[in-house]
């Protein structure tokens, strides 16, 4: 099984919320904008985006509808001296065969995992207010 590669962006609209840091799990692991943001998009392109939430490295998104679990990881770091933030997202289903216990069967990921992917990268890069910094296989942040 492999990863999916990590999308790094920034967004002058995808800056810390008001609340935020009163939700994180550890300190300075932000995206709550950039979660709602794909939650959203993902949703507008077919997508079963149920939910998102807070975990210890960053943020959680839900896509339901496919015959394996299935999330995206959001992370955002503040830029140092500055109001800006630093983020990535990946999906975090690996790609290749996976156990499905709703089927009771292995499926592949691998069509599903990489079309998400492309859906995310296509988001980002149709917006005029997200800027793609990097897409790379290491954690860029």
């Amino acid at each position: 099984m492999s990863s999916s590669p990590f999308l790094h962006v920034r967004s002058p609209e995808l800056g810390v919320m008001p609340g935020e840091d009163d939700e994180l799990v550890n300190e300075g692991m932000y995206g709550k904008a950039f979660a709602r943001y794909l939650q959203s998009h993902l949703i507008e392109n077919g997508y079963e985006a149920s939910d998102f939430v807070c975990e210890d490295w960053g943020w959680w998104v839900t896509i339901s509808g496919l015959p394996f679990t299935c999330g995206i990881g959001v992370y955002g770091m503040q830029i140092p001296d500055s109001d800006a933030l630093d983020l990535c997202a990946t999906v975090l289903t690996p790609r290749g065969r996976k156990w499905s216990w709703s089927k009771f069967m292995f499926v592949d990921t691998t069509a599903e995992v990489d079309r998400l992917h492309e859906t995310i990268r296509r988001i980002c890069e149709s917006d005029d207010d997200v800027t793609v910094v990097a897409e790379t296989p290491d954690f860029p942040l």
